[in-house]
């Protein structure tokens, strides 16, 4: 009985269809051209990207992009969410209980926990960024800083950016210093922020130092 199931096991093998040729040589083409599409996009073996192959494309303005009462409007906005205060106020290690405890914030006339401040601040200059300082160059400071309102959780915030002074490096050439007074909005169209900051500017062709920053704000 055994041996005939055996028989009968060896036959059904033979009669199983063999793959073509072409079937084998399939996968292989396919992993072939996976392999030059890889080695195309500069990625090796180990799966690790061959960064120095990438193009680097410049962002951001230059010195020449801005102008003296030249105005702008960031794009997009945000809406801070009660996880994004907690998460921030938390890292920050501010425990003031008007950005965490939401019975407190009531008993001090606030509808809700207040937005900590900082992360107002903090994404009122995010939002400037691509216009004003995403090309790179030292930070120089914040100035006139002012909370004009408390901001809640669901509060979307937009900003502008106006151009109030600019002046080449006198320290190093190539280089502009860029001050803009910035204003964020809530979704009602009320200030929420206002304040002044400025930044070394690369000009076209050059890009500024550290040392050199340090220098022009001293």
């Amino acid at each position: 009985m055994f041996v005939d199931k055996l028989q009968f096991a060896v036959m059904m093998l033979s009669m199983e269809p063999r793959p073509r040729p072409d079937a084998v040589q399939e996968p292989r083409r396919a992993r072939r051209a996976r392999a030059d599409l890889r080695e195309a996009q500069g990625v090796t073996d180990k799966g690790a990207p061959d960064l120095d192959s990438f193009p680097l494309i410049a962002k951001g303005n230059k010195y020449e992009d801005f102008a003296v009462d030249q105005t702008m409007t960031h794009h997009w906005g945000r809406t801070l969410t009660r996880a994004d205060n907690v998460a921030f106020s938390t890292a920050t290690c501010a425990w003031l209980p008007l950005h965490l405890n939401v019975e407190y914030a009531r008993s001090q006339g606030h509808p809700d926990m207040v937005i900590n401040p900082m992360l107002v601040l903090c994404t009122t200059v995010g939002l400037s960024v691509e216009d004003l300082s995403e090309s790179g160059g030292p930070f120089l400071g914040i100035d006139d800083c002012v909370f004009l309102r408390p901001v809640y959780p669901g509060d979307t915030i937009t900003a502008s950016s106006r151009v109030v002074e600019m002046r080449p490096s006198a320290s190093k050439p190539g280089v502009g210093i860029v001050t803009w007074h910035t204003t964020a909005c809530n979704q009602h169209g009320e200030p929420v922020i206002e304040l002044v900051r400025t930044n070394l500017v690369a000009a076209r062709g050059d890009g500024p130092s550290t040392s050199s920053a340090r220098k022009d704000h001293a």
